[in-house]
């Protein structure tokens, strides 16, 4: 038995979150009897979302490299999205999310299990950016951000920080909150000029070329890609 918005991510519907929505607003049955948040299901159970069948699908992983310019979400009534640029016929969803002038690594699925180890706090799943500056830094402003500093929804947890060029460094963190990397260098006065993911854990952009993606394999015996 699991919860039904646990089998409803899962099956790559929609996000574990959206899924709970959905519940709430009473429409989503399972047998033919409408649920409420915290109700149980299998997977021999029929569940339907406003009438219409849950369907069961393979799992895909997807990583892609997201050009500036485009926001990370499924559709945006004003704006380009990563999907236009991602000709795939089965239902994915991004894990996480680059705001609209970052670029870099990106993975899409829909494996709701998966997006939630890549994404929860708990997991703590690194993600490798460059960082460039309008200016130079100092290594002790580094060393503030190497030990964490307060923003407006609290502290950093420590970042790992290279320092490639005057104007260039690696940042490696832990933490998904919103803009993170930018509002960290803001905190400490300098502005960041651009920001691209390089890695999240073990998986590396590579020689991806901008605007396009791959599909991701599972090895033999292991639940998800190598990337933990």
């Amino acid at each position: 038995m699991q919860r039904v918005q646990k089998i409803m991510s899962n099956n790559g519907y929609c996000s574990r979150r959206k899924a709970e929505k959905f519940i709430e607003e009473g429409r989503v049955k399972v047998n033919g009897q409408t649920i409420k948040l915290g109700d149980q299901a299998t997977d021999k159970d029929e569940i339907t979302i406003d009438n219409k069948p849950l369907n069961k699908v393979e799992k895909l992983y997807v990583k892609f490299h997201k050009p500036e310019g485009y926001v990370t979400a499924n559709k945006d009534r004003y704006e380009k999205t990563i999907m236009d640029l991602i000709k795939i016929k089965e239902r994915v969803f991004p894990v996480g999310r680059l705001d609209k002038n970052t670029s870099g690594l990106i993975l899409l699925t829909n494996d709701g299990d998966f997006a939630n180890k890549v994404t929860h706090p708990r997991y703590e799943v690194k993600k490798t950016y460059l960082v460039g500056l309008y200016n130079i830094i100092t290594e002790s402003k580094l060393n503030q951000l190497r030990q964490g500093v307060t923003l407006s929804d609290g502290k950093t947890a420590p970042a790992k920080i290279v320092r490639k060029h005057e104007k260039l460094l690696e940042v490696t963190i832990h933490e998904g909150r919103n803009r993170i990397i930018r509002r960290m260098f803001r905190k400490v006065g300098f502005e960041v000029n651009f920001l691209k993911r390089v890695r999240i854990g073990k998986l590396n952009l590579g020689e991806l070329p901008e605007g396009r993606y791959a599909f991701l394999r599972v090895n033999k015996g292991s639940k998800y890609p190598d990337i933990f």
